[in-house]
């Protein structure tokens, strides 16, 4: 580990790292909460247009990402809402329009090729640059704050909507909150995870911690500490192996998975047995 401190990007990358490991699972709960696993996807494929509209345009690809994919995604939540298609088919318009987006404007832009995507696609730790640790840095304390300050809130609306709206709360702000905030982290992701993964990094960590804990905010803190390990321990095997970080971040996401599957069993088995025995006695 220390040798890999020795790099400027490598410092970089992993401070990025951390930020996505922390902010992704911390929406992804409320997401996985109200059945969204795959709008990150969704919003992932929109973000691929918004990076090639900053090349096609001369623009800082991060900041037209930003707005495309916020944008996308109070369409979505809108669509979603008003019930005018069903939550897959308008998830699957995001897809597909998304993906021939992103590949048309590219092949459109200045110099550009579908191999200028590749590493918004996959993600990448060498271009990781200063100003994308920045932008992270900013976009990953907009999320947290948004997970801190309406956390109860969101809790609430994740568990019944019905019982929200009786409640009074505003349940149209509070969905579409959910959407940008997914869009936010969609953004930060990209350049460690890859767009085409990042969704991977808001629901697997959820769901290994939902193995081990049965509480909502002990989900989320446990999460959160999965998804740092995860991408930390992903980029790091990145920089030996030589492949795109994202792939690497996943499995090890989904080995802690596999792990906690077992683990969850194995605690609620002894648990069982123990029970057993002390209703015999």
């Amino acid at each position: 580990m220390i040798e890999l401190l020795r790099f400027d990007f490598m410092q970089r990358a992993l401070i990025a790292a951390l930020l996505v490991g922390l902010a992704a699972p911390a929406i992804g709960t409320f997401m996985v909460q109200r059945r969204l696993a795959l709008l990150g996807d969704g919003i992932g494929h929109v973000a691929l247009t918004g990076v090639a509209l900053g090349f096609l345009t001369g623009t800082a690809p991060v900041l037209t990402a930003v707005v495309v994919s916020i944008l996308g995604a109070v369409a979505i939540e809108l669509v979603r809402a008003r019930g005018r298609t069903s939550g897959d088919v308008a998830l699957a318009l995001l897809f597909y329009g998304g993906i021939a987006g992103g590949v048309l404007l590219i092949s459109l832009a200045p110099g550009g090729s579908n191999a200028t995507l590749m590493s918004y696609l996959f993600g990448s730790i060498s271009s990781v640059t200063v100003e994308d640790v920045w932008v992270i840095g900013l976009l990953a304390v907009a999320v947290l704050g948004v997970v801190t300050v309406f956390g109860r809130e969101l809790y609430v609306l994740c568990q019944d909507e019905e019982v929200a709206k009786a409640s009074g709360l505003p349940v149209r702000f509070l969905s579409l909150l959910i959407a940008v905030t997914a869009a936010l982290t969609v953004v930060i992701a990209m350049r460690v995870v890859g767009l085409l993964l990042v969704s991977a990094l808001m629901v697997v960590p959820v769901a290994t911690s939902q193995q081990l804990t049965r509480g909502f905010v002990s989900t989320m803190l446990l999460s959160m500490l999965f998804g740092m390990i995860s991408t930390v321990g992903g980029l790091t095997s990145s920089f030996y192996v030589e492949v795109p970080p994202g792939a690497i971040i996943v499995v090890v996401a989904l080995a802690g998975f596999v792990l906690a599957l077992g683990l969850g069993r194995f605690v609620r088995r002894s648990r069982s047995q123990e029970f057993s025995h002390e209703q015999q006695a």
